[in-house]
């Protein structure tokens, strides 16, 4: 992970990174966190996945199996990688934090990055 960003000037890293990431997290200058309606999410990736078959040939349990562990994000009772897991992580960090609503557009979303200022405002 190092070499790969942090010879950069600027660099965006995307994922949850609770658990593989650690070791580059203490580089980020801030952390943009994104959510989306539990509904919105499991639509979106229901249509992943089924490009995901359609074009790469995914195996559809494989699929399935997958579809069915992410529907676990949104319950707190679930012991995988969660929502609930995911507060905690950010709870954490170092990095002002912007929250941000996914189901806004893109170009929304990038303006909102891109016209905030770590260093006068957090969403914490």
């Amino acid at each position: 992970m190092n070499q790969i960003f942090t010879s950069r000037v600027a660099w965006v890293l995307s994922g949850a990174m609770t658990s593989w990431g650690e070791s580059i997290v203490s580089l980020c200058d801030a952390t943009v966190f994104l959510t989306v309606d539990p509904q919105e999410r499991m639509r979106r990736l229901e249509a992943r996945e089924e490009l995901r078959r359609d074009v790469e040939g995914l195996n559809e349990d494989a699929s399935q199996d997958f579809l069915e562990w992410a529907a676990g994000y949104d319950d707190p009772s679930f012991k995988s990688r969660s929502l609930r897991s995911q507060e905690a992580w950010l709870g954490h960090l170092p990095t002002p934090i912007l929250r941000l609503d996914s189901s806004q557009s893109v170009e929304e979303l990038c303006r909102r990055v891109l016209a905030w200022d770590p260093g006068i405002s957090s969403d914490r």
